[in-house]
């Protein structure tokens, strides 16, 4: 590796930590990290039949205390922030083995907490001895730089994951299984290989095409894969030499479909398409002075648009969105998403589509003017 060129789409091998040290500052878009969830498990763990489980009993995962596992984590973190742009972010997953520990050592070195996700196992791995309740998820922190500076969300991309709601902060998603689990004689490859769609979220979610996605904890590369099908660049570290033959068999087999920057854009384009005051629409007659607005439908909550785009409600007046806030009680609001109109017919329409339409009409004209001179 020489100057600022990044070694993309390859998978470096060493330890994380120093790895990363020799990546360019500022470089990274997104990170991933699956680190060592310091498990302390002594002994095998068996089934009432007494067959073993597949556990995590590596020697990667094992430190001599917490102590040094909080040394390991923040060494680890202070690397990963380096090389991430100002406008970059780091997810991290573990369990309440690790977890709260590595939240601590994320706000310690001064990254701000976006959302805690708790991904849900639909099929998890019950506890065999019945001392205590089955550990049916993992825990995702997805960090920041800092409380102030700006970072990718696909906000409306994430709705159809969520039936078209907003998407939540608790995933169900099953365990890697199957098909879907690598195996070497039989034996899993790796002993926490993550499920390909939980990846798939969180880059989907927090980055855009060609953007680059680190995991500094590679494994079995379901990170590489994942960024490789949503058309991102990849870079992964990994420490264990066996591992890293799989990881590049399993996203070498991935075919790529033509790139088509259209089919992969989902970046919310209503939200970054010129904005289009209220009172824009008075003056163009898209809607008219004295007309009714009713409030998410109902007739019984009607306001009187003023020909300077106010809204008179009973004795209040204000904006859009104040009434808005005004109706919800205090609580800030879109206003746009709760004013509707009626046409001759006396069917609702929403203001937010009346401006689509201008926005539409306003385009189709600049085109036309285009083409005529």
């Amino acid at each position: 590796m020489t100057g600022q060129e990044l070694p993309l789409n390859q998978i470096l091998h060493g330890d994380a930590v120093q790895v990363m040290r020799k990546l360019p500052e500022n470089s990274i878009d997104l990170i991933f990290a699956d680190p060592p969830y310091n498990m302390q498990i002594k002994g095998n763990l068996t089934r009432p039949d007494f067959s073993k489980v597949e556990g995590v009993d590596d020697n990667w995962d094992k430190f001599d205390n917490y102590q040094a596992y909080d040394e390991f984590t923040s060494t680890w973190l202070k690397a990963a922030r380096r090389v991430l742009k100002p406008e970059g972010a780091i997810w991290v997953i573990g369990t309440y083995h690790n977890i709260y520990r590595v939240g601590k050592s994320l706000q310690d070195l001064g990254f701000w907490v976006i959302n805690e996700v708790i991904w849900e196992k639909t099929n998890p791995m019950p506890n065999f001895k019945g001392v205590r309740f089955t550990n049916a998820h993992e825990t995702l922190i997805w960090a920041k730089q800092n409380k102030s500076c700006k970072y990718t969300i696909n906000y409306h991309a994430m709705k159809p994951f969520n039936d078209g709601k907003q998407m939540r902060s608790t995933w169900n998603l099953p365990i890697c299984k199957g098909k879907e689990r690598i195996r070497v004689n039989g034996e899993s490859a790796h002993s926490t290989q993550k499920p390909l769609s939980l990846l798939y979220r969180v880059i989907l979610a927090s980055t855009n095409p060609e953007d680059v996605v680190l995991d500094p904890f590679f494994g079995t590369g379901t990170t590489g894969a994942a960024a490789k099908i949503l058309h991102r660049n990849w870079i992964g570290i990994e420490s264990d030499q066996t591992y890293i033959p799989i990881a590049q068999e399993r996203i070498k087999r991935i075919k790529i479909e033509d790139f088509s920057p259209e089919a992969f854009n989902i970046r919310d384009e209503k939200r970054l398409a010129p904005r289009v005051p209220f009172s824009r629409l008075l003056e163009t007659g898209y809607i008219k002075p004295g007309q009714s607005l009713y409030f998410n439908q109902d007739p019984s909550q009607a306001a009187k648009v003023k020909p300077n785009g106010i809204l008179q409600f009973g004795k209040f007046t204000g904006s859009i969105h104040q009434t808005t806030k005004h109706i919800l009680n205090g609580k800030p609001a879109n206003g746009w998403l709760y004013w509707f109109t009626k046409d001759k017919q006396g069917r609702y329409i929403s203001i937010d589509l009346i401006r689509e339409n201008y926005r539409k009409d306003q385009n189709h004209s600049s085109g036309e003017k285009d083409k005529i001179s």
